[in-house]
């Protein structure tokens, strides 16, 4: 299963926001242990990178997107998406581009706190506890969607 993360869950994650950050810890180990596959976008790390320097640091911030660029798929955001984006009817341009990125790249679901901001979508939005749920039943992706089952946990 390969899933696009929203910044909120990584960034919930990374500041150790409570009670958000147990979920998120959830989903980054369960990717470590190859139970999910996870998606950022370039943007997606641009914007976590800015606002984490200004919480833990830039020596820290940097060590988590060294990490993430490690450990996740890498969306790119080119004209194409953009001009996707701005052609959906959310008001969010920052999550249409997201929406737009999940859409290109065929992922199955995208993972947000806020699935109200990504309501347009064509594509499910669960949020982070319903993807844990799913890893830890074995739940299949949605019918036609790609990638592999989740394995047991």
């Amino acid at each position: 299963m390969r899933v696009l993360l929203d910044n909120n869950v990584i960034l919930d994650a990374m500041l150790k926001r409570v009670p958000w950050d147990k979920d998120a810890d959830g989903i980054l180990q369960a990717a470590a242990n190859n139970r999910v596959s996870c998606a950022l976008t370039t943007l997606s790390l641009a914007t976590i990178f800015y606002v984490g320097r200004r919480a833990v640091g830039t020596p820290a911030a940097r060590a988590e997107i060294q990490r993430f660029l490690a450990a996740f798929e890498i969306l790119p955001i080119d004209k194409q998406t953009l001009l996707d984006a701005d052609a959906m009817l959310g008001t969010d341009f920052e999550d249409n581009i997201l929406l737009a990125a999940a859409i290109s790249a065929s992922v199955d679901a995208i993972v947000t706190r806020n699935p109200k901001d990504f309501a347009q979508s064509s594509i499910p939005v669960w949020e982070p506890a319903d993807l844990l749920s799913r890893l830890s039943s074995g739940s299949s992706p949605p019918s036609g969607a790609s990638g592999p089952a989740p394995g047991p946990p």
